[in-house]
C-alpha cells in the first residue's frame, strides 16, 4: 500500500520518530560527555581554591598543585554552629546546590573548610556563594594562620555584566580584601562593600564596583553569612 506523505498523519508519525531519534541521540552523547563534564568542573574547583592561595595554576596543572599545597587529610566539613561534620569529604559538598535549595533548613546546611600548607604556615579557604544582579556569583576566601586576617580572595559569577558587576573577577577588585580581618578578639566583624569611595581608609570596608552596586552588596551579603559560621568555628 502507498504511502501518503503528503497526509496530517504522516507528518504527526515522522515528527514523533524524529523527536524520539535525536532526544535518544542527545542523551546518549549526554551521558557519554558526564564523565568529561565531571572531570573539568572539578579542576575549575582545584584552580578557584589554589588561586585564593595566590597559586596559579592551568587545567594541567591544578591536580599536581592541589595535592601540592593542600592538606587533604585535614580538610572538613562543619556545621552552621561551627561544629564539625563526621564522615563527609570537603570537596563532595556542593555549596551552589545546597544554596539554590531554598527547602534545606539552615541548620543543615554544610560548610567545607580547605586546608593549604604554603610558604611555611597554614591558610584555611573557605568557600563563599550567593546571588548578584542577574545571577550566582562564589567565591572562595583564604584566612592567614591567625585566623583573623584574609590572606586572599578570589570571585567569580555567571552572567553579571561586563564591566559593571563582572568587575569581581578582577584582581583590582579582589586585592582590596588582602590582609582585612574577619574578626577581632574572637568576635566576628562584618565585611562592608562600599561606594562611596572610603573603602582604603576604614577598616573591615573595602570598595564596590562603580556601576556595579547590586553584585557589590551581592558578595557583601555572602560574606557576611558565610565567613561568621566559619569564626564560630576557629574560636573553638
Amino acid at each position: 500500500m502507498a504511502v501518503n506523505k503528503d497526509s496530517n498523519i504522516y507528518t504527526f508519525i515522522f515528527a514523533i520518530v524524529l523527536v524520539a531519534v535525536v532526544g535518544t541521540s542527545l542523551a546518549s552523547l549526554s551521558v557519554g560527555l558526564k564523565p568529561r563534564q565531571d572531570k573539568n568542573v572539578e579542576i575549575k574547583k582545584k584552580m578557584d581554591i589554589l588561586a585564593a592561595i595566590k597559586v596559579e595554576a592551568t587545567r594541567k596543572t591544578a591536580a599536581d598543585l592541589y595535592s601540592q599545597y593542600i592538606l587533604v587529610d585535614e580538610c572538613l566539613v562543619i556545621d552552621e554552629s561551627g561544629s564539625p561534620v563526621e564522615g563527609i569529604d570537603a570537596f563532595d559538598v556542593d555549596i551552589k546546590k545546597e544554596y539554590r535549595d531554598k527547602t534545606l533548613d539552615k541548620k543543615d546546611r554544610k560548610y567545607p573548610l580547605y586546608v593549604a600548607s604554603i610558604d611555611g604556615g597554614k591558610k584555611y579557604i573557605l568557600p563563599v556563594v550567593g546571588s548578584g544582579l542577574w545571577g550566582p556569583i562564589w567565591g572562595y576566601l583564604a584566612i592567614n594562620e591567625d585566623k583573623t586576617s584574609i590572606f586572599g580572595a578570589v570571585f567569580d559569577h555567571k552572567t553579571e555584566t561586563p564591566g559593571l558587576g563582572a568587575e569581581i573577577k578582577t584582581n583590582a577588585f579582589q586585592k582590596q580584601f588582602n590582609d582585612e580581618k574577619i574578626s577581632e578578639n574572637g568576635n566576628y566583624k562584618k565585611m562592608k562593600i562600599v561606594k562611596d569611595g572610603s573603602g582604603s581608609a576604614k577598616e573591615y570596608t573595602v570598595d564596590g564596583i562603580t556601576g556595579g552596586t547590586i553584585t557589590s552588596k551581592g558578595v557583601e551579603e555572602m560574606l557576611d553569612r558565610t565567613v561568621q559560621v566559619y569564626v564560630n568555628y576557629f574560636n573553638k
